[in-house]
């Protein structure tokens, strides 16, 4: 990740429990007790499925020599590319995990949601992975924290344009939403309430607002509409991959 200043206080939303921002740099800045890190599509819902079937994730910044290393350290799968997934290959899609057998350690590369959590892992402090497959079992979890003095963060990881910068993806701002909605309890921040709004303004249609967003078209012209859909399970499942260590398992 790369150090950037965010210190500035209102940038933190240091006056709100609940908080609310986007990538690497908004992870860093409204850095909390708790950390949700979403990324509809795909890495969290990935890694919903993945810890839901008792595979132990590990996240990974890169996907070159690096990744290839760090899996053989940690007696782990290493997860490829979509494109590059051969028949019985675990990718980053979640219909990949969901079929895969005798996995028990998985690598899981990616540039968003996956280098985000690797990043909040060297940093400290609490984090959990979010989608809208788990949304509501992450919104009890933050409210008791809440309730108990913790301040939260939830942060939408996004995806990047060709040049690298942040791309808002819209998919992740209702996955944020829908978690955030759920806590019902603390005091959120503006931030923090838009993407209420947003989410409950597709609620009563959300895979169908997945499957016509940018992300979701980009899926399926790839060849991928399967992962669409199961990113649109709502509420599927009460498991929430926490990051222990290294590793995310069920908390």
């Amino acid at each position: 990740m790369t150090r950037i200043d965010t210190t500035n206080p209102a940038w933190q939303q240091a006056s709100y429990d609940v908080r609310f921002d986007w990538g690497p740099t908004g992870a860093a800045a409204v850095a909390a007790d708790v950390t949700v890190v979403v990324d509809v599509l795909s890495f969290t819902t990935t890694l919903s499925v993945a810890v839901e079937g008792g595979i132990e994730v590990f996240p990974f910044g890169w996907r070159d020599v690096r990744a290839t290393s760090y899996a053989l350290t940690r007696d782990a799968v290493l997860a490829v590319g979509r494109s590059q997934a051969g028949p019985g290959e675990v990718s980053l899609s979640p219909l990949s995990v969901r079929a895969a057998s005798g996995v028990e350690r998985l690598v899981l590369p990616s540039p968003n949601g996956s280098s985000i959590s690797f990043a909040l892992a060297t940093a400290g402090g609490e984090v959990l992975g979010g989608c809208l497959r788990n949304a509501t079992a992450v919104g009890a979890v933050l409210a008791e924290r809440v309730r108990a003095g913790a301040s939260v963060a939830v942060v939408a990881a996004g995806e990047r344009w060709p040049d690298g910068t942040l791309r808002p993806a819209v998919e992740d701002l209702w996955g944020a939403g829908a978690i955030l909605a759920a806590i019902g309890a603390g005091t959120p921040s503006p931030e923090a309430r838009l993407a209420v709004t947003a989410y409950d303004a597709v609620a009563a249609y959300v895979l169908a607002a997945l499957r016509a967003c940018a992300s979701g078209r980009e899926l399926v012209a790839a060849g991928h509409p399967g992962d669409v859909e199961v990113a649109g399970e709502l509420d599927a499942t009460n498991v929430v991959p926490a990051l222990r260590g290294e590793s995310f398992v069920a908390s």
